[in-house]
Order: C-alpha cells, then structure tokens, then sequence
C-alpha cells in the first residue's frame, strides 16, 4: 500500500517526506549497477549517506549543476509537449512512499500511468533516437516508480529543445519487480543494522 504525499519536489517537505530511505532514482545503486563516470555513488556510499539523515534527522546535501538546473526548468516544456501529444491527463505529484522506500515521478497519468522526464543533451538523445528503445540506464528507477505507485506502464520522454522528442512506454516487468523489491528490503535491513550499531556504539540519538 502506498502513501501519496502532496508536496512540492524540491522543498522542505518533500526531504522530509524521503529522510533516510531509499528512493528510485537510486535504485541502480542498490542493484549494484555502475552509473557513469561524473557520478561515483556507490551502495555503500548511499547507505552511509541515509544512514547519517537517520541519525541527524535532517536531509543529506543535494548538489546541483548548471545542468541539472537546466534540467529542471525544462521539464515544464517538455511535460507540456508530452499532455498535448498524448492527449492525456497528466497531474504533477510530490512524493509517492510505500513503506521504507519511496518515488518521486513527474507526473501520473491518468488512471494507470506514470511519466518520466529526462532531458538529454543532444548527442544523447540522437543515442535515444537511435536505439528506439526503452533507455537501460533508466529502468530501475522506472520499473522502481512503477511498483511503489501500484501503476502498469510508464512513458520517458526524453527532451532538448530543438531536437526531436523521444518517448517511449514500458509496462510492469514482475520478475524485475521482484528482484528489486527484494534488494531494497535486503538495503534496509543493512541500513538499520548499520544505524543501530553506530547509535548503540557511540550513544547517539537516532
């Protein structure tokens, strides 16, 4: 069962709505699958960084690029192209918790949909265009918001301006599901372990 928390990304609430659990845009990491060479998150890394948001009980530090910034601006656009293309109804939400995991998609889509925006500069998204598929890097986290959310399909739309827009849908994958359920309990139960030992050992307050 899922938990919709209506609050605005990036704020206040919404950091508090995610302190010291993992999230699909890191499920990846849980999976031990190698993210590019700009991010260098690990598993441990992740965990030690939830672990201290439990502790602390305040958000990790989230650096942001110019990049990332032009990101998000865009992603306004790029919803907007997707609604009028798709004729669908599209409704911006918070943050999507069940249990001691949770998402953050861009947008529901009707009544079993979910939408995920990446903008991608341009050689990457002639990559995309190219491959005409569903995005490998973007699966866990796809396949992840699909699970929390209880929802069957997902369209990414990838999106510069200027360049042609790539979309394309995936539906529920269960054995993926499956093992990624299976990986975020294995994580959290390392989490709190890890949390306990060092509350315990160095008498702080958790």
């Amino acid at each position: 069962m899922f938990e919709l928390i209506d609050c605005e990304q990036g704020s206040e609430s919404w950091y508090q709505a995610r302190l010291g659990i993992p999230t699909a845009s890191e499920f990846k990491t849980l999976l031990g699958i190698k993210k590019d060479a700009r991010d260098k998150a690990t598993r441990r890394t992740y965990m030690h960084k939830l672990a201290g948001e439990i502790i602390t009980g305040k958000p990790m530090e989230n650096y942001v690029n110019d990049h990332m910034a032009r990101g998000k601006e865009m992603e306004g656009e790029a919803r907007d192209y997707y609604a009028f293309g798709s004729e669908s109804t599209v409704q911006q939400v918070g943050f999507i918790r069940r249990g001691k995991t949770g998402c953050s998609p861009d947008s529901l889509v009707g009544d079993n949909g979910l939408l995920e925006i990446k903008t991608k500069l341009p050689h990457l998204l002639i990559d995309c265009l190219l491959a005409d598929d569903f995005p490998a890097e973007h699966k866990a986290q796809c396949q992840g918001a699909l699970w929390i959310g209880e929802r069957e399909w997902v369209d990414i739309v990838c999106y510069w301006p200027g360049m042609p827009t790539f979309v394309k849908r995936a539906y529920r994958d269960e054995h993926y599901i499956g093992a990624l359920s299976a990986a975020v309990d294995q994580f959290n139960e390392e989490l709190a372990e890890l949390v306990a030992k060092l509350t315990t050992k160095y008498d702080m307050a958790g």
